[in-house]
């Protein structure tokens, strides 16, 4: 489990980390590292609102369906139980971190299963957070319970809370009754599990739809909010925070996670402008006359490659633009060239190739 104690590199106060990932433009950052260090050197009262899905600690040997296959519940050295006592003690220290640093008008998302959210909501209680919802996220389609000794499970709980009670927390309720068909928005949300295209780059085993963090925060939270995940994952909670125009700060221990959320990241951020310049070249050189009758062009001209071009642009991970551009025939050599360049030890978000054929069109 995380320290019990933080060090004095990471008391209230201290500077901030470099983020592995900063985007001025779209106030995205990305500390990797534990939350327990990172979060009380965050400034005091300044986020607006929280998203935080703690492991549940399912990791006990066990087995589930996946897929149509019996597959293992292991998820990782994180996500199996020290026990209640310290599941309890983990989950109260990261939430007082959290209040730490929520405006006084600001609230916080939780998700889990019967496995750890009581201990998530009793020590809510005990902080002297203000319970505002609990939500039920119902799974259409959820696994079947191969051992057929339990009802399957098919939702999981979300608790909204406030700071504190004198917190007067952000609520759209209009919005949501908008989406509810013009009717109060009730407390049960069914919402489809991540679709294939939201795990393109990769998957987190406890990854949550983009819908389900898009409806949060359109909720509780408005454009221009500063929006904090202090255990990131794969990175959802900032895709949603920046598709609906909101700040986002995401902290992560794990490198291949903080790698995965920062290609989803990339892939809404980098574009890739190609401008294609058209000459026109006459072909009748000569005031003459030229046959341009439909009978000229039943068939296409015959054409030749006179030149094929491969450029690879390298998009930097710090900061969020081009940092090398080589012409290669292929990405390994592309990479060859980068890592023999001066921009070798620049950190990289993502490659593009751009590919540029010219054709000759051959007289018949």
């Amino acid at each position: 489990m995380r320290p019990n104690n933080p060090t004095s590199e990471s008391r209230p106060g201290a500077a901030l980390p470099e983020p592995v990932f900063h985007d001025p433009k779209h106030h995205i950052k990305i500390f990797q590292g534990d939350c327990l260090e990172i979060l009380p050197q965050i400034p005091e009262a300044c986020v607006d609102l929280i998203f935080a899905d703690p492991p549940y600690f399912l990791s006990n040997d066990g087995i589930t369906c996946h897929a149509g296959r019996m597959v293992s519940v292991n998820k990782g050295a994180w996500d199996r139980s020290p026990g209640a006592d310290k599941m309890h003690e983990f989950n109260t220290q990261w939430l007082a971190a959290c209040q730490r640093v929520l405006k006084p008008n600001g609230s916080i998302w939780v998700s889990g299963t019967s496995h750890v959210i009581h201990s998530v909501g009793f020590a809510m209680q005990q902080l002297g957070f203000k319970l505002l919802n609990d939500i039920s996220w119902v799974k259409p389609n959820p696994p079947p319970n191969l051992s057929c000794r339990y009802f399957t499970h098919a939702t999981e709980t979300i608790i909204w809370a406030a700071k504190n009670k004198k917190s007067r927390h952000t609520f759209h309720y209009k919005a949501m009754k908008q989406l509810a068909s013009g009717k109060q928005m009730k407390s049960v949300w069914e919402i489809k599990p991540p679709e294939p295209w939201e795990k393109r780059y990769g998957k987190h085993p406890t990854q949550k739809p983009v819908a389900l963090l898009k409806r949060i925060l359109l909720a509780s939270s408005s454009e221009g909010d500063l929006i904090l995940d202090p255990l990131m994952g794969a990175g959802t909670t900032i895709l949603a925070a920046l598709s609906l125009r909101r700040m986002a700060w995401g902290i992560e221990l794990s490198g291949e996670y903080v790698r995965l959320a920062l290609s989803r990241i990339g892939n809404q951020l980098v574009f890739a402008a190609i401008s294609a310049f058209s000459f026109h070249i006459p072909l009748d050189p000569t005031a003459g006359s030229v046959d341009r009758s439909e009978s000229a062009m039943d068939s296409p001209p015959q054409t030749t490659l006179i030149h094929r071009e491969r450029k690879f642009f390298f998009v930097g991970a710090l900061r969020r633009e081009i940092v090398f551009v080589v012409v290669a025939e292929s990405l390994e050599d592309a990479w060859r060239d980068f890592r023999e360049s001066t921009k070798s030890q620049t950190p990289v978000l993502s490659v593009i190739k751009t590919e540029t054929e010219i054709y000759l069109a051959l007289g018949t």
